[in-house]
C-alpha cells in the first residue's frame, strides 16, 4: 500500500512540474526570452482545420434546423389530409381521387425526409464526428511542442553555462531527444491526416453544391 502511494505521488509530482515547466516557457515565449518552434506548413493545416470545422458547425446546424422543419411539414400534410378525409363528402368532385392523391402526397414526403436524413444528415453527422478526436490530438501536439522548446532551451542554457556539468547535460540530451521524438512524430501524423480531412471537407461541399 506504501508503494502505491509513493507510486501516486510520484507521477502526481512529476505532472504538477511537467505543468510549471509549460507554464514556464510559454511565459518566457511571450515575454521574447526564448524562442517558439514554428511549422508554417501545420500553422496553415491547422488554420484549414478551425475553418473547415467552424463552416461544419454552420452547416450541420443549419442542416438539422431544415430536416426538423420537413418532419413538421410532413406532420402537417398528415394532418390536413385527415381532415381532408372527415370533411370531404362523397358527392363531391374529386372524391374518389382523394384517397390516391393523399397516399401519393404522403409518399412524396417520406421518400424526401428519407433522402434528406440519408443523404445529407448522416453524412454531416459522420463527418463531424471526425473533429472531437483531431482537435485533442492537436491540443496534444500544442503541449508536446511546448515540453520540446522547454527541453530545448533548457539543454542549450546547460551547454552555453560557464561551468558545465557534464551529468546535467547529459540527462538534458535524453530528456531533449525524447521530447524531439514525441512531438516529431505527432507534428508529421498530423501533417499528413490534417491535408486529407481538409480534402474530404471539400468533397462533401461540392456534394451539397452540385
Amino acid at each position: 500500500m506504501a508503494e502505491t502511494k509513493q507510486g501516486g505521488a510520484g507521477i502526481f509530482a512529476k505532472n504538477v512540474q511537467k505543468r510549471f515547466s509549460r507554464a514556464q516557457e510559454k511565459v518566457l515565449q511571450k515575454l521574447g526570452r526564448t524562442i517558439e518552434t514554428k511549422d508554417e506548413l501545420f500553422e496553415q493545416c491547422a488554420y484549414d482545420f478551425n475553418k473547415q470545422q467552424n463552416e461544419g458547425n454552420r452547416l450541420y446546424k443549419d442542416l438539422k434546423a431544415a430536416f426538423i422543419a420537413v418532419k413538421a411539414m410532413h406532420e402537417s400534410s398528415k394532418r390536413l389530409s385527415e381532415t381532408l378525409h372527415v370533411i370531404y363528402r362523397a358527392d363531391w368532385d374529386g372524391y374518389d381521387n382523394l384517397k390516391a392523391i393523399v397516399e401519393n402526397t404522403d409518399l412524396l414526403w417520406t421518400d424526401y425526409e428519407e433522402k434528406l436524413a440519408d443523404q445529407a444528415v448522416h453524412i454531416m453527422e459522420n463527418y463531424m464526428s471526425q473533429f472531437s478526436e483531431m482537435k485533442e490530438r492537436i491540443a496534444k501536439r500544442g503541449r508536446k511542442l511546448v515540453d520540446y522548446d522547454s527541453a530545448r532551451h533548457h539543454l542549450e542554457a546547460l551547454q552555453s553555462a560557464k561551468k558545465k556539468d557534464e551529468a546535467k547535460i547529459a540527462k538534458a540530451e535524453e530528456d531533449f531527444n525524447k521530447a524531439q521524438m514525441i512531438f516529431e512524430d505527432l507534428n508529421k501524423e498530423l501533417r499528413e491526416e490534417l491535408p486529407v480531412l481538409y480534402s474530404r471537407y471539400k468533397g462533401n461541399r461540392r456534394a451539397f453544391t452540385s
